[in-house]
């Protein structure tokens, strides 16, 4: 007689066999097929099973069986509920189970009630921290109904064993969970794990009092529960009743064994448990099927497997009979790569390559889920949709946060922008692809491209709808932008206040409902998402992750009502707590030929090409998520809890599954980013046995498949520089006008001329930019300006004073950075203090000071007039009659030999013009100095350099230099080149990239 447990070797396609024993159990008969009953771990593996017997039948269509899952309420199993009057306990009514998203925000209102009733406002928790240590009880919930403990055995603990505040953890343990005890009963509801328990129970009740005489088969479990446990007893109790097992052990040896019963790491740690558990031993766990053989690999598989504590026997393995030979390392191809990046193209022309013979498939699978989506990238950019079609379309089946769902992007984006108001916020928000803001297509590229360039390059408008709207009245008063444009902004800023400012007031409201500041986030999100003819609703909820992100919504509305208020500065975390706790599992088709798989969804499938990809500690296995209730293995073990490595043992053995594939391949990348990898635990045990084998060659990627050159993939046949550019555009658009500031940036880069004033590119302001030491400069000489304008020839009777006061007028344009006060303004503090100690020597000889005068000069050329233009910024006449022309400078200051060799010709060149009476009404015939005043920067308050007896030759070079550079220019033949000159250094270059300087 059999036991009724059955094993499937891990090298057999589990479903398929587990099909095919059925097909021979019923002998084909399609009416005794639809009798038979089978239960497996996911819907998965039910989709995939019933692809197994419809390549069984010889028909195009078949019968199934009744296929289910182990927590399924199917009419069959569930005919109990006509029975109420039973008293048997598979007629036991059983209360809906709470789901997640309810429970969580339920217990998150519990913690903060703990919290403001216990901890004296001592402590205090945002909802969103709430709800994430909420999300941590709920996992702890789960596991001790799993496990069937009593939270009333925490008090068994000893607290001695453990840290200092573990006595407060307990306690409020205690308080929770007797809290939500409560609350259940007041809901009329259970947790979820209570609930199919329950059922799991009912249905091995159901069982055992109906002993049906059809086939009924457990198969593919790989770890075993106390539930489960009675539900596969029942199975083995009936007439017919079978355990399929996947990939048993039938091969180590009885001390082997007993050690991969303490070894929670180990893949048949599980297996170990439900054959104990079951009362059995694998001598009578018989093969499914009498076709069903071991084979080379299997042994292969198992003996990498081995516990760590029987290891000892590799010392024989290669003279070991019965052992792996190494023939058993056939198609089990190990890849090394640099990078995540060449890990990503290796397996994506390995999947690629499976598309060229018909009717084969391949997956990868991995814990890696930025490997998942480089992979996809790469098999997205061959067009294998559009040049195969549908049917064998890529389907990464990985669940991944809802948080990264467009949808959700756009409502956190809604939120981030009513927070502020920022520019980066604001763009990223009314650019999104869901965004249309009530108008057509083409108006509102028009309004984000105006408030682009007008409103949030450069430095940060003032923080709030209110401010930007300031602001932007201000630019449109300045009259720098056309009447059209002018009115299209500010008709949108009107809109974008009239959207974002109600959730911009919920936000800053210190009391408010959830269910309150939820209605007003969705209103704001929809008004952005509509367009001038669709509502935002039809297309912000659209599509399948649309639908799952406005279920998200009805389910928190439908729990929400009953929560306290929160502030409303809470609800951003608090919000993009729920998308992070929810994730998104796209439809999975099972047609696909290529598959992206995790190692849960993966479980018992089979394919004619398996990649495990990313096979790094770390990733594979996944390090322990901490658990702030729980936080040491002695103190879960002492409490009944499982040991953490448990998901270790069943990740190892989905690991072992897949090696079972006959063509499979084991990747890694030897650096993630910048940092070193660690070879998975599995993938290190099987380069040692190959090497105690002698077999290291058989896991030589590159000698066996060169053609996996993917290096080459990307690399040009012929790698040919670029050119410097030499532009030479004609006399009549060649610029007949330049301010003295670009006559440098003329003779060091003339292609900067050409893209600036023939091509007429300028560069924008950065988005958002940092406030620095160009803002200070601009506000130290508006400051400086100011008050040698209102004082040209007397100074003020506290002129400290005054000058403070300018100052703070200038420093007034940035009163949101921070940085400029905090850094720059006590700077500006030691410069006042130094200006006037130089301006009270310096009236001694001056007659008077005039600042930011404009001056322009003609000179003649070859190819027409030339002018030159410049504004200074202070002109000092001197008492001698004389005239000193001063430049403040914030940064360095030109040195003598800079001036000689014309690098800083600007203020020879402003001399030159006021020689030649271009500054109106200043006539000059001397020029006694050209002076540079290092203001603020550093150690020192200030500091001028000063050039005099040399005056006048600086002068007369810069003016035949100018003149010999002009009329060089005005030669057609003369090109503009970038940096013709490379030891020259410019300071700002921002044309280096339309150069393409890197290419030459």
């Amino acid at each position: 007689m059999t036991s009724g447990v059955y094993n499937i070797p891990i090298t057999a396609p589990f479903l398929d066999c587990l099909a095919a024993g059925i097909w021979e159990r019923v002998n084909g008969n399609l009416i005794e097929l639809t009798d038979v009953q089978v239960i497996l771990p996911n819907r998965i593996a039910i989709r995939a099973i019933a692809k197994s017997f419809l390549r069984l039948s010889p028909n195009p269509v078949v019968l199934l069986p009744k296929l289910s899952t182990i927590t399924d309420e199917q009419e069959y199993f569930l005919d109990w509920k006509a029975k109420p009057d039973s008293d048997e306990a598979y007629a036991l009514e059983i209360l809906p189970a709470i789901n997640d998203l309810q429970r969580n925000l339920e217990l998150m209102h519990l913690i903060i009630g703990f919290f403001h009733t216990y901890a004296n406002g001592n402590i205090s928790y945002t909802p969103g921290q709430a709800y994430l240590l909420a999300t941590k009880l709920s996992h702890l919930i789960d596991e001790m109904q799993i496990h069937e403990l009593c939270f009333t055995s925490l008090k068994d603990l000893v607290p001695d064993s453990y840290a200092s505040s573990w006595d407060k953890t307990l306690a409020m343990l205690t308080v929770l969970l007797k809290g939500w005890n409560t609350r259940l009963k007041e809901l009329s509801l259970v947790d979820p794990i209570v609930r199919r328990d329950a059922l799991i129970r009912a249905k091995a009740s159901y069982l055992l009092a109906k002993q049906p005489n059809s086939l009924i088969v457990v198969a593919g479990f790989t770890n075993l529960i106390p539930a489960t446990a009675e539900l596969m007893k029942a199975v083995l109790g009936l007439p017919n009743g079978a355990i399929v097992l996947p990939g048993l052990d039938i091969y180590s040896d009885e001390l082997t064994w007993n050690a991969i019963a303490n070894d929670p790491n180990h893949p048949q740690h599980g297996m170990n448990k439900i054959i104990s558990t079951l009362g059995i031993t694998r001598v009578k766990v018989q093969y499914w099927s009498p076709s069903l053989s071991s084979t080379g690999r299997d042994r292969l598989i198992h003996e990498v497997m081995r516990p760590a504590v029987t290891t000892n026997v590799w010392c024989n393995l290669f003279t070991a009979v019965g052992g792996p030979k190494p023939a058993d390392f056939e198609k089990i191809i190990k890849i090394e790569v640099p990078s995540s990046r060449e890990e990503a193209e290796v397996i994506a022309l390995l999947m690629r390559e499976v598309l060229e013979k018909p009717d084969k498939n391949a997956a990868l699978v991995t814990n890696d889920r930025d490997l998942a989506r480089r992979v996809s990238n790469e098999l997205h950019r061959w067009q294998i949709r559009q040049e195969y079609g549908e049917e064998i379309a890529i389907k990464d089946f990985g669940s991944f946060p809802l948080s990264n769902s467009v949808p959700a992007i756009f409502m956190r984006l809604v939120l981030r922008a009513a927070i502020d108001c920022s520019p980066v916020a604001l763009l990223s928000l009314i650019k999104h692809q869901l965004s249309n803001c009530e108008l057509t297509s083409e108006r509102l590229e028009l309004a984000v491209r105006v408030i682009d360039r007008e409103v949030l390059r450069g430095p940060r408008p003032p923080t709030g709808l209110a401010g930007l709207l300031k602001f932007v009245k201000t630019i449109i008063l300045s009259k720098t932008i056309n009447q059209n444009a002018a009115d299209l902004l500010f008709h949108f800023c009107e809109w974008l206040s009239k959207a974002l400012g109600p959730l911009e007031v919920a936000l800053s409201n210190p009391s408010i409902l959830l269910t309150d500041i939820m209605d007003i986030h969705l209103r704001a999100a929809e008004m952005f998402a509509t367009s001038h003819d669709t509502h935002g609703s039809l297309r912000l909820w659209a599509g399948e992750d649309g639908e799952v992100v406005a279920q998200l919504f009805r389910d928190f509305i439908d729990v929400a009502c009953a929560l306290n208020p929160i502030a409303g500065a809470d609800w951003p975390e608090l919000f993009n707590m729920l998308l992070e706790k929810r994730v998104l599992i796209p439809h999975y088709n099972m047609n696909a030929r290529l598959h992206i798989l995790g190692f849960a969804e993966a479980r018992l499938q089979t394919f004619d090409r398996l990649i495990l990809g990313g096979l790094n500690e770390g990733k594979c296995p996944s390090k322990p998520q901490l658990d702030p209730w729980m936080s040491s293995r002695l103190m879960r073990r002492n409490f009944g809890l499982p040991d953490v490595d448990l998901t270790t043992g069943q990740m190892a053995h989905d690991i072992a599954m897949a090696m079972g594939v006959q063509e499979i391949f084991l990747t890694r990348s030897q650096r993630t980013g910048s940092n070193p990898t660690i070879p998975a635990r599995w993938l290190l045990r099987l380069d040692t046995v190959a090497r105690l084998l002698h077999s290291e060659e058989k896991l030589k990627f590159w000698q066996e498949l060169p053609s996996y050159s993917y290096t080459l993939l990307d690399m040009p046949k012929v790698f040919d520089p670029g050119q410097q550019p030499r532009p030479q555009p004609r006399l009549n658009q060649r610029p007949r006008r330049l301010s003295v500031t670009q006559i440098d940036t003329w003779l060091r880069d003339p292609y900067s001329i050409y893209a600036r004033y023939i091509l007429n590119l300028r560069k924008l302001a950065p988005i958002d930019m940092k406030v620095g030491a160009a803002e200070y400069g601009k506000a130290i000489h508006d400051a400086l300006g100011a008050f040698v304008h209102d004082y040209p020839q007397t100074l003020p009777s506290e002129p400290n004073k005054v000058l403070i006061a300018y100052g703070k007028r200038s420093f007034a344009a940035y009163a949101n950075s921070l940085s400029i006060w905090a850094f720059w303004w006590p700077f500006f503090e030691r410069v006042a203090s130094w200006f006037i100690k130089v301006e009270q020597e310096r009236r001694k000889s001056l007659d008077y000071s005039t600042i930011e005068r404009k001056g322009t000069i003609a000179i003649p050329a070859p190819g027409g007039t030339f002018e030159l233009f410049g504004t200074v910024d202070r002109i000092d006449k001197n008492s001698d009659g004389s005239y000193s022309i001063v430049d403040y400078k914030t940064g360095l200051n030109p040195t003598l030999s800079d001036l000689k060799d014309g690098r800083a010709s600007q203020l020879p060149l402003e001399a030159m013009i006021l020689l030649a009476r271009g500054f109106s009404d200043i006539v000059a015939t001397d020029i006694s100095s050209l002076e540079y005043w290092r203001v603020g920067l550093g150690n020192q308050s200030g500091r001028i350099d000063l050039v005099d007896k040399i005056v006048p030759d600086l002068i007369s070079e810069a003016r035949s230099g100018l003149e010999s550079l002009i009329a060089t220019f005005d030669n057609e033949k003369t090109p503009y080149y970038a940096a013709p000159y490379s030891h020259y250094n410019l300071r700002f270059r921002d044309y280096e990239h339309l150069a393409r300087v890197g290419d030459w």
